[in-house]
């Protein structure tokens, strides 16, 4: 045989673009082919055709019209995703000390929850579910405001809905959530109802993760495979992969052993050579573990099985949920390629904030094809008056004064006087404005104003909202402290970085 072609409609694929060898292709090669390689030519014709060549025999063609395979393409109208509002939120306090963690600032003018909403929306995922408890007025106002049918993002026949933790009759009934798999359990009734029949595949997502990405492609790929459970994954250095869930998986992409946070003996037993995933061996090497994001795809019928008969006492998808399901269902990791950062504490969420002022960021909010979308609040523009500004990201109407800032963020309404000089510093701005003659009344009565005082020194630094910084100030923690709880001065120290609580003062002439 010299050659063979098949053929999918108008579009013919010799063997070996397909993959296959040098043998004839029987339907069962090729059904494992189609099921087992998810970049197939995706086609909805029926039928096969394949012609066989010679050197004897000019040409001849044989045509099977017996039914090959079906492609299904995911609806987003078939996907509902839900919003994990996350717990109390520990490991971020004090920025968490009157919010919740999908309500904490990020990158100027945004707030967490912003992300996985930005995402559901450019993915055109319209139906939206939000689970709160811990802290949660900021966080219902900014989604009220942000993502409704009257003034906000308009989602046409979709719907944003919070699901707020809440006591029922019974015994059962008087728990609070008692983890991620048992938020949703207390609300499984809303899946079932008869509104939400068409909902196929659940999203569950995480409130405090920044990252850009196409739902769509992810729960495509989640039905591709055939899979009951989807989990992402991203490929994870030794040094921070005690803190996530890993997993193992085989030649197909399924998941065949999953450990949560896992340390020491257990630790090791996880590392895996991520060149299958497509790293380099060098890449490889300096990232031996393949983690969970904490974003999972379910079949709907599966989810409900899980939650309300195969595991009713299981709280936790990443620590219970998942690790036990791997035995007993398809569950398929699908590679996110790209940035990808947990904003799980202080440390973390300093660094992502100020890696967004460098030239060439590794992640960035501008994308002109997908925003992400945050509260309108009809701002003048900035105003700057002789300042000396070096990689740093300036929010909607500031007010910089013949001063200095370098590697900072400044948020939205901030006022920085003449000889304030920021570095490394992460000002989240104010809620709202303080008139010139309010700001002059203030300072003739020896009180501080809303913003920063004149020729302070603020180095490694992170400034809640409405802080009020006096002047000749001095911040910059010289002796290097890593941890500290002064809330009566106004602070703390988290992993050498200075916290300004929210609404704090800090007077003229302060030493931290």
């Amino acid at each position: 045989m010299a050659g063979l072609v098949m053929e999918y409609g108008n579009i013919a694929l010799k063997k070996k673009e397909l993959g296959f060898r040098d043998s004839l292709i029987h339907g069962e090669k090729f059904g494992r082919f189609v099921n087992n390689n998810s970049k197939c030519l995706r086609t909805n014709v029926s039928f096969i055709s394949s012609v066989l060549t010679s050197e004897d025999v000019k040409q001849e063609r044989v045509v099977f019209k017996t039914p090959l395979f079906d492609y299904q393409k995911a609806d987003p109208k078939n996907v509902a995703s839900i919003i994990l509002g996350g717990g109390a939120g520990t490991r971020l306090f004090p920025l968490t000390s009157r919010r919740a963690k999908p309500a904490v600032p990020i990158g100027g003018c945004y707030r967490l929850i912003d992300i996985p909403m930005s995402n559901c929306i450019n993915s055109d995922i319209k139906k939206i579910f939000i689970m709160t408890q811990f802290n949660s007025a900021s966080l219902n106002r900014h989604i009220h405001r942000t993502y409704n049918f009257g003034n906000g993002i308009n989602f046409g026949d979709g719907f944003v809905e919070v699901l707020a933790a809440t006591q029922r009759g019974g015994e059962a009934g008087m728990n609070w959530f008692q983890g991620t798999a048992d938020a949703v359990r207390q609300f499984i009734w809303v899946f079932e109802d008869v509104k939400n029949k068409n909902i196929e595949h659940i999203l569950i997502l995480s409130g405090d993760h920044l990252y850009r990405m196409n739902y769509m492609d992810f729960v495509q790929k989640h039905i591709d495979t055939g899979a009951d459970i989807t989990v992402s994954c991203v490929p994870m250095n030794e040094s921070r992969a005690s803190d996530f869930g890993l997993m193992k998986i085989d030649e197909t992409g399924r998941i065949i052993q999953f450990s949560e946070k896992p340390k020491d003996v257990k630790l090791e037993a996880m590392r895996v050579d991520t060149s299958v995933l497509g790293l380099s061996q060098h890449e490889a090497l300096r990232y031996p573990y393949i983690a969970s994001m904490g974003v999972y795809v379910f079949r709907r019928d599966v989810l409900l099985k899980l939650l309300r008969w195969r595991y009713p006492t299981s709280n936790d998808f990443g620590s219970e949920i998942i690790p036990a399901a791997v035995n007993e269902h398809n569950v398929q990791a699908y590679l996110f390629n790209d940035y990808w950062e947990d904003i799980g504490t202080i440390n973390s969420f300093f660094n992502a904030n100020l890696a967004l002022t460098e030239q060439s960021p590794k992640f960035q909010f501008y994308d002109p094809t997908t925003p992400f979308f945050t509260s309108p609040r009809f701002l003048p523009p900035t105003k700057v008056e002789k300042c000396r500004i070096v990689n740093a990201i300036v929010s909607h109407g500031c007010f910089l004064n013949k001063c200095s800032v370098e590697h900072s963020i400044i948020g939205v309404r901030s006022r920085l006087d003449f000889g304030v000089e920021l570095k490394d510093t992460l000002m989240m701005g104010a809620d709202y404005y303080q008139t010139e003659d309010e700001i002059a009344s203030l300072i003739a009565e020896n009180k501080v104003p809303i913003g920063i005082g004149k020729n302070t020194k603020i180095m490694n630094c992170i400034i809640d909202m409405n802080a009020k910084i006096g002047k000749d100030v001095v911040i910059t923690n010289k002796d290097g402290v890593e941890e500290a709880d002064r809330p009566d001065e106004g602070f703390y120290i988290r992993s050498g970085i200075t916290i300004i609580q929210k609404n704090a003062t800090i007077k003229d002439g302060t030493i931290i």
